[in-house]
């Protein structure tokens, strides 16, 4: 129960402390009159996917290497198994052109970079965390030279500069809550992991990757009762190519991760390339550039049979 509640608090503070460093990150972005699509695309990116990197590095640090890699991987197939379906269950998407062009063949290319570097050795090293990151860094280059239009203003509150004490006191308190976040929510799964008799990358695939992506669940529910589609089919998949280009890149440089659990290997990636690739075909059937609600039924069940076969 104690291990429950580590768990629940810890998910509580990383959203929390995500959130905080978000808005300060904005305002000060602001503050510093840096243009609206750069801070959607860097500070806005890496503040979102903080919680992941965060888990991910304490969790490499700690000798969890299995929690750190079935973070991100399960948190890439939640956001378009669990999240995406949520939202295309209560209300339809309009997909961009950029999804084919730009969006779904650099997650592709990502995915299948991770797995190339994981795959024959078990190991990911920090030469290849580099390249990952490499990649991130010439990704983020060509969207701000060539793919301006492809990207969406969804700053939350972004045209309210905060004053400067407001934006230290949210920078502060937000790294804080995710540092604090991190330590109970690996501590809990932990705990949780050996009084049940489940490995590290079975909690880390299932619990700690839904609690990671809560954030981005929560801002499309919003969204759509708001009536407002700010977090698209596009949104998400830019949020798996920082999962693991710049979470597993970055955690990777300050300490190569190395597989324990084989079935990261044997099942998990090929569920990640899997359901990445159902995404193309889900956009243009039965109609062109549009998901609705029997492609959000095809996802969560995919999801739920994920989970199933992953935990049984």
């Amino acid at each position: 129960m104690l291990y429950f509640l580590f768990v629940v608090l810890g998910l509580a503070l990383l959203i929390l402390g995500g959130d905080w460093l978000l808005k300060s990150a904005v305002a000060l972005s602001l503050r510093l009159a840096i243009p609206k699509i750069v801070i959607g695309m860097t500070v806005v990116s890496f503040a979102t996917s903080a919680p992941e990197l965060i888990v991910s590095i304490k969790s490499a640090l700690d000798g969890l290497p299995d929690l750190a890699l079935g973070n991100v991987v399960g948190s890439n197939i939640a956001n378009l198994g669990l999240v995406l379906a949520v939202t295309v269950l209560l209300g339809s998407i309009d997909v961009r052109k950029s999804f084919y062009t730009t969006d779904w063949p650099v997650m592709m290319l990502a995915s299948l970079l991770f797995v190339g570097f994981i795959y024959f050795d078990g190991v990911l090293q920090q030469y290849e965390g580099i390249i990952m990151v490499a990649l991130l860094f010439v990704f983020l280059v060509y969207l701000l030279r060539f793919q301006k239009p492809a990207v969406v203003d969804e700053l939350p509150d972004d045209d309210k500069p905060l004053p400067l004490y407001k934006i230290v006191l949210l920078l502060g308190v937000g790294g804080v809550a995710l540092w604090g976040g991190s330590e109970l929510l690996i501590k809990g799964a932990v705990g949780l992991a050996s009084s049940f008799g489940v490995s590290d990358r079975v909690i880390g695939i299932t619990i700690v990757s839904v609690g990671t992506s809560i954030p981005e669940l929560a801002a499309s529910i919003i969204a759509v009762l708001k009536k407002e589609k700010a977090i698209s089919l596009g949104n998400l998949i830019g949020s798996n190519i920082f999962n693991l280009l710049a979470v597993l890149g970055i955690t990777s440089i300050i300490t190569p991760i190395r597989v324990l659990d084989q079935g990261l290997l044997t099942n998990d990636i090929f569920w990640m390339l899997g359901v990445s690739f159902m995404i193309l075909p889900l956009v243009f059937i039965p109609k062109g550039l549009r998901l609705g609600w029997r492609d959000g039924i095809v996802l969560l069940l995919t999801y739920i049979f994920f989970v199933y076969v992953t935990v049984s």
